[in-house]
């Protein structure tokens, strides 16, 4: 893994955990501000070489609708935030 990939990967699970950790909290407008972003990086992962499933992780995220974040929602950023950081740090 390059160390631009590495950043984008990162960047995306720190996104991620901050959307999980605003839903959790009830503010809103910041977990959908935070999910623009992770969005934005997901994007640049989504044509990567990388894995299979970091692929399948961009592409849900770029699929999710900012309006709509649940804590459901939040709850599976928060599994893709683990994932990742584990993928980024030991890859």
């Amino acid at each position: 893994m390059t160390s631009d990939t590495r950043l984008l990967v990162g960047s995306l699970s720190n996104d991620l955990l901050r959307v999980a950790n605003l839903t959790q909290r009830g503010s809103t407008a910041a977990a959908q501000r935070f999910l623009v972003e992770a969005k934005r990086w997901a994007e640049l992962l989504q044509d990567s070489k990388e894995s299979e499933h970091i692929q399948k992780i961009a592409l849900d995220v770029c699929g999710e609708d900012e309006a709509t974040i649940s804590l459901e929602t939040a709850e599976k950023y928060l599994m893709y935030s683990v994932l990742l950081q584990n993928y980024a740090v030991h890859n």
